[in-house]
């Protein structure tokens, strides 16, 4: 059954056999999240928690590109330069609490993140109960890249990935293949894309008493080595030191080529982003549930929206005028004081809107 109004909206909505199927459906946008996305989400997901006939939940997108590419980081620019400080709230409060619904669901939730999966996109299928990749995923946490910083709950899962891959993954916004996704811990199994139709079909008419891990196993495939986990040793190395500077240093001194185009990268990524987020994965380390991440980054991400140039600076140079020369503001990584980003850490902190 189509619960939806035609096939031209944003979320497909369906129910067939025990299954509710959501489908994000922006294709072009690489199904980039909106605000009226997010909410449609979340309706469905309240109508089926208490629905019988619902005991599984199916999670994908529309297109070959992308499960989703992120948050409407244009639709964000807008609402930053025009000052709809209160659509911004509300942007971000109800992304988080959506993210938090899908952690906490009753309900098994099986997240394909097939192609395309970054920022917001992490955060829908990062925190399913079940989270697959095929061969054509790409997975990503980008914010230090235009002047942001990870969210939706991605400073909980790199703060979780072994070793520190989850400074490395966070303040150089590294592209994970299906078998770094799973090594860092944002995806349980590899599923060929061929075979996800038959694993939709599956789903549908599992018998007694198959659960939908179960059948997944069915399909997982056992994916080739990660080479995040082959650079784990000079990773480890640089990504331990105390600041970002520090940092800097040794990826300098490594003798592996991909430090010294590691050094190079940061050294080009917003300084203010980098130093702030590094303390957030750092923090989110200690701190005892998504729940708690989610409220550290909401914080933060008011911080960065409301207080500071560098997002709207980033966005602009990246996709309004495209001329991929940002003003970073401080410019030079040595320039950012502690102050600051105790600063970022202190700013309104989040009254418990979800969970």
């Amino acid at each position: 059954m189509n619960e939806q109004n035609g096939d031209e909206a944003p979320v497909l909505v369906r129910t067939r056999r025990g299954v509710g199927h959501l489908t994000l459906h922006r294709p072009r946008a690489i199904n980039a999240l909106d605000l009226d996305m997010i909410r449609r989400l979340s309706l469905a997901l309240d109508r089926w928690e208490h629905d019988g006939d619902i005991d599984a939940v199916l999670l994908d997108g529309a297109g070959d590109r992308g499960f989703c590419a992120g948050g409407d980081v244009r639709a964000l620019y807008d609402m930053v330069v025009e000052g709809r400080v209160d659509e911004v709230h509300a942007f971000f409060r109800e992304e988080y609490a959506l993210d938090h619904r899908i952690a906490t669901y009753p309900k098994p939730v099986v997240a394909i993140a097939d192609g395309i999966t970054m920022g917001g996109g992490i955060g829908l299928a990062g925190h399913a109960r079940i989270r697959l990749v095929t061969e054509c995923s790409r997975l990503a946490m980008p914010e230090t890249r235009i002047g942001f910083t990870p969210d939706v709950g991605g400073s909980w899962l790199l703060s979780r990935a072994p070793g520190r891959l989850g400074e490395y993954l966070a303040l150089t916004g590294g592209t994970m293949d299906a078998a770094d996704a799973l090594y860092a811990g944002f995806a349980d199994h590899l599923v060929p894309a061929a075979h996800l139709p038959a694993l939709s079909e599956a789903l549908q008419n599992r018998a007694d008493p198959s659960t939908p891990t179960e059948l997944v196993l069915l399909f997982d495939e056992t994916p080739e080595p990660s080479r995040l986990q082959a650079a784990r040793p000079w990773i480890d190395d640089a990504f331990a030191a105390d600041d970002v500077r520090g940092i800097l240093g040794r990826l300098r001194d490594r003798p592996e080529p991909e430090a010294r185009e590691t050094a190079d990268l940061l050294e080009a990524s917003a300084p203010l982003a980098v130093a702030v987020t590094l303390e957030a994965v750092r923090r989110a380390r200690a701190l005892p549930s998504l729940r708690a991440a989610l409220a550290q980054e909401y914080g933060l991400v008011l911080w960065f929206a409301t207080t500071q140039p560098d997002l709207r600076e980033g966005i602009r140079a990246q996709l309004v005028d495209k001329d991929r020369s940002p003003s970073w503001t401080p410019r030079r990584h040595e320039d950012v004081s502690p102050d600051l980003v105790d600063e970022a850490f202190a700013f309104a902190p989040a009254p418990p809107l979800w969970g």
